[in-house]
């Protein structure tokens, strides 16, 4: 069956073109309504799972489709954004945060290394593509950790990489085989 991957609704930190990471930032209307608009959009793909991230606009995008679809959610923490350290908050074109972006084995003041997130998502989705193979699952996450799902099922150079970009809400399906 399928994956479907989308990015929470719009927070104010997303408005404002700020890093958001691990920093627990609730959707704005906009983000609710976005949420609204994705759950009428899923609905007919017959979701037997949701598993969210734990942080709130991840949850409350999620109880919002699974308002409209019956399922209940399933937290994994493996879902979180990836913690960017000292650039939580900062504007997501500041020079320097790109450039530490660039480099994969490297926390990120303070932070996690791609690789670190790498590890988690790919174990994660090991273990979905065994349980969960022959159903349809609904992953609800953050920006960064959508570019690494679609890293597992794409091959894509470094660059390639970077561009990938999930707006809010936007959903991206994929196929386990």
């Amino acid at each position: 069956m399928k994956l479907f991957v989308t990015r929470h609704g719009q927070t104010e930190w997303n408005a404002e073109n700020r890093v958001c990471g691990v920093s627990d930032i609730a959707l704005t209307a906009q983000g609710i309504e976005q949420a609204k608009e994705l759950a009428s959009r899923i609905a007919e793909s017959r979701i037997d799972v949701i598993m969210s991230s734990p942080l709130i606009r991840a949850v409350s995008t999620a109880e919002i489709i699974s308002n409209v679809i019956g399922k209940t959610i399933i937290q994994d923490h493996r879902l979180y954004e990836q913690n960017y350290g000292a650039f939580e908050g900062v504007a997501r074109h500041d020079e320097s945060f790109l450039e530490a972006k660039k480099h994969f084995s490297s926390k990120l003041a303070g932070g996690e290394s791609i690789f670190q997130v790498v590890h988690r998502v790919y174990r994660l989705l090991d273990e979905l593509k065994e349980k969960h193979a022959k159903q349809n699952v609904l992953l609800v996450t953050h920006g960064g950790i959508c570019r690494v799902i679609h890293a597992y099922f794409n091959d894509q150079l470094n660059d390639e990489y970077h561009r990938f970009h999930m707006g809010n809400c936007e959903v991206r399906e994929y196929n386990w085989s």
